[in-house]
């Protein structure tokens, strides 16, 4: 009896300390105890996962499906048997993106974790700014692309023709002259077109698309979110190792390098595996340097030779534009940068990405 009393006045105690900061939150948060039984809950808790004041004193295994998430459980056990914190992003079956975070909860007369606090915030809205985004990036610059090759070509074909045609005899034909200078208007006409249509796109680039010193973390970050349904159908495990967390370079850009690396490593991985994929960053020969290794299909030496190349695929048993790769290169050329790829059929690939080093802000 007595120890229940003592259970009864710790309980009192502990929520007591807790009922002031839960009642003037905004964000939904839980306090789980270290039985795994629900504790307390904020109002917007309660709106967000559908709580009821009645479910205060059950266990979480009663109540779990409210928030689905499975392995919400197996997530607050390892913060309390580690004492850490646990930051993650997850989707729950709803098919909504949180950012929960489970803090441990420190009773600091008994020095032992007595529970959990978990914070979720919405970040549903990001992801699907993110994957819009990174669509709009890639249609794009392909567009640009499409705009500054395909069609200067028989722009120069054209007046190649006119040139042609002016060595040649005139034949006694009174209008050839006239025609001849209404090639040369129309082909005139559609340089300037084209001229301002690309003039007025890049200088647009130009001013939303400066250079700045970026954390290659949060990129990762960007792009682990944009890419979540993927890593979570797959199992991907994604490793990293930055040794040169800041990176001089445009963001989008940047992001759009990272985006299609991941996401091939992450598609081009057979079926009978999980994809491991390990992104490194270091400073190298006056270079930022950034590798993607995968444990994927690999390529043989002639499909590396045509890889980058526009609308060429190494495999086409997988889905793909064969779009990413060359855009990426373009990126990286442009940039003064270069790319290197080790890669073996079976055994994976390497892809490094060599940056340059401005202003020594690496």
């Amino acid at each position: 009896m007595q120890n229940k009393n003592q259970q009864i006045s710790a309980l009192i105690e502990l929520n007591d300390e807790l009922e002031n900061y839960f009642s003037n939150t905004i964000i939904p948060q839980l306090f789980v105890d270290a039985n795994l039984v629900l504790r307390k809950f904020t109002p917007p808790a309660m709106k967000q996962f559908k709580l009821e004041e009645g479910f205060v004193g059950k266990p979480m295994a009663e109540i779990q499906e409210n928030f689905r998430y499975p392995t919400i459980i197996d997530n607050i056990k390892v913060v309390i048997s580690t004492g850490r914190i646990l930051e993650k992003e997850i989707q729950t079956t709803d098919l909504r993106w949180y950012q929960m975070n489970i803090l441990p909860y420190q009773v600091r007369k008994e020095n032992k974790t007595n529970g959990v606090i978990i914070t979720f915030v919405d970040i549903t809205p990001r992801v699907r700014d993110l994957k819009e985004q990174e669509k709009l990036i890639a249609e794009h610059e392909l567009l640009l692309d499409t705009i500054a090759h395909d069609i200067k070509n028989p722009i120069l074909g054209l007046g190649l023709t006119i040139q042609m045609l002016k060595k040649l005899p005139e034949k006694s034909m009174e209008k050839f002259p006239v025609l001849l200078n209404n090639v040369e208007n129309s082909l005139t006409a559609m340089k300037n077109v084209i001229s301002e249509l690309i003039d007025s796109r890049w200088k647009k680039q130009r001013q939303q698309a400066n250079e700045e010193l970026l954390d290659l973390g949060n990129i990762l970050e960007d792009v682990r979110l944009t890419l979540a349904p993927q890593i979570l159908e797959s199992g991907a495990v994604i490793l990293q190792d930055i040794q040169c967390p800041e990176i001089t370079f445009v963001r989008r850009k940047l992001r759009s390098i990272i985006y299609n690396l991941l996401s091939n490593a992450i598609k081009y991985t057979p079926a009978d595996r999980c994809p491991e994929v390990t992104i490194r960053c270091a400073e190298e020969n006056g270079y930022a340097m950034i590798s993607v290794t995968d444990n994927g299909i690999g390529m043989t030496l002639e499909e590396q030779q045509s890889i980058f190349e526009k609308f060429k695929r190494a495999n086409v048993n997988y889905e793909g534009s064969g779009v990413g790769l060359y855009l990426v290169n373009t990126v990286v050329t442009a940039a003064g940068g270069r790319i290197a790829l080790e890669s073996e059929p079976g055994r994976g690939s390497v892809f490094k990405i060599f940056l340059k080093h401005h202003n020594n802000l690496l």
